[in-house]
């Protein structure tokens, strides 16, 4: 015993806090799988459009995909807005290393 009356109820809540930081990491972790099997298919896409001199954006992709995926985050119980961010955040590094393809002729 701690000696303290919520000390039981402290650890019991520290246990619960451990096991779920376990699953958050767990969680992450398979995000990172997943992000790099992304820009695994990204880089192919990049060296396809900089084969063909294809642009290395295309926004009406961009814009569908936004669509897309802002009402899979409202199913999803997410926020919209923060999917959104997400994905443009992604998009921009796509383009960015679509860009460096297309500028090493690949």
């Amino acid at each position: 015993m701690t000696g303290n009356p919520e000390g039981d109820g402290t650890d019991a809540a520290r246990a619960e806090l451990l096991g779920i930081r376990f699953s958050i990491d767990n969680i992450d972790a398979a995000l990172i799988h997943l992000l790099a099997e992304r820009f695994k298919f990204t880089q192919t896409v990049g060296r396809l459009k900089a084969a063909q001199g294809m642009p290395a954006s295309d926004p009406e992709r961009e814009r569908q995909q936004i669509a897309r995926l802002r009402e899979l985050a409202e199913q999803a119980q997410l926020d919209p807005a923060f999917a959104e961010k997400w994905f443009n955040f992604v998009v921009a590094e796509v383009i960015h290393h679509h860009e460096r393809l297309a500028s090493e002729g690949r």
